[in-house]
């Protein structure tokens, strides 16, 4: 990519994953599927790289990746994102309980009830099941599907997002012969947190707090102590949660060489990023990781 300061325009580059053509009516959530969907097609470059049909459809995807990068020549980049909702919340459970409307309306601007408590909600016991489930699919699809792991990881500050990620990904082992675990130094980033404002399960805790009880995860520079982003009396709109996403974007494009990320992040952060991209907005369930192509160019002028 272009040095300096460069405009760049994103594009979702599909066809390449199941979950490009999935449902986008409300009634449906992708979920993590076998090899994360990936479609076995061909590519221009087989009949270099494996002519005699050898090699997973995973390992003839990732060298074509790297080819598009190659011959990009600098003029685009090309980033596979493993976009992960984080597992069930405690916020989660409760507007199931009592309903999208009233949970707008009213118990979303709560920090809690009698029962239970939903500010940055932590995960419930299913949360930490989905993310144990998470892991066990990162090790079996390294294995059975070739499936190359993220170089780089990146979440959210929610504590529901780093229990999601550390769960994941913390002490990940492949049977032997299964190849390298790329190293787990995950980082959060303020500009992937879910939607802002008026929901209490969207407020963060202190950095110091994130620090004390996740200090596996680095912390980006210029993270204040205290949540200056969430307001109790206003929304973030998508068209708002966009320009966040965008700038994330920006970052990662321009500073991390990873051609494979993963991102923990909401519901919320992935349909902002389909926006910025140009990808149909299909909805993400709770402890599922989908699959988003990327293409990064620098527009002139």
């Amino acid at each position: 990519m272009a040095s300096g300061s460069p405009k760049l325009r994103y594009t979702a580059v599909t066809g390449y994953f199941t979950h490009d053509a999935q449902p986008t009516d409300k009634s449906f959530e992708a979920i993590t599927l076998p090899a994360l969907g990936l479609i076995d097609r061909e590519y221009e470059t087989d009949k270099s790289f494996d002519p005699l049909r050898e090699k997973s459809s995973w390992e003839r995807f990732a060298h074509y990746l790297d080819h598009l990068n190659e011959v990009a020549g600098g003029k685009a980049v090309y980033k596979l994102l493993y976009a992960a909702r984080h597992g069930q919340g405690y916020h989660n459970v409760k507007e199931r309980e009592v309903g999208t409307a009233a949970w707008e309306s009213y118990w979303a601007k709560l920090d809690g009830d009698d029962k239970t408590t939903w500010a940055d909600a932590h995960l419930t016991h299913t949360g930490i099941g989905q993310a144990k489930a998470m892991k066990t699919f990162w090790a079996d699809a390294a294995v059975t599907a070739k499936l190359p792991l993220a170089g780089r990881h990146y979440a959210s500050p929610h504590a529901r997002c780093l229990e999601t990620c550390e769960i994941a990904f913390s002490d990940l082992t492949l049977p032997p012969g299964g190849g390298e675990v790329p190293p787990f130094q995950p980082l959060i980033k303020e500009l992937i947190r879910e939607r802002l404002g008026i929901h209490t399960c969207d407020r963060r805790r202190t950095r110091t707090w994130i620090h004390e009880n996740h200090p596996v995860f680095a912390i980006e520079e210029g993270f204040a102590e205290e949540d200056e982003l969430w307001k109790p009396d206003v929304r973030e709109t998508l068209a708002e949660h966009a320009v966040r996403v965008k700038a994330f974007l920006d970052d990662l494009f321009t500073s991390d060489d990873a051609p494979i990320i993963s991102v923990t992040a909401h519901s919320g952060t992935i349909l902002a990023l389909y926006e910025v991209i140009g990808h149909p907005a299909v909805r993400v369930a709770p402890g599922a990781i989908i699959p988003v192509l990327i293409k990064a160019e620098v527009v002139e002028g």
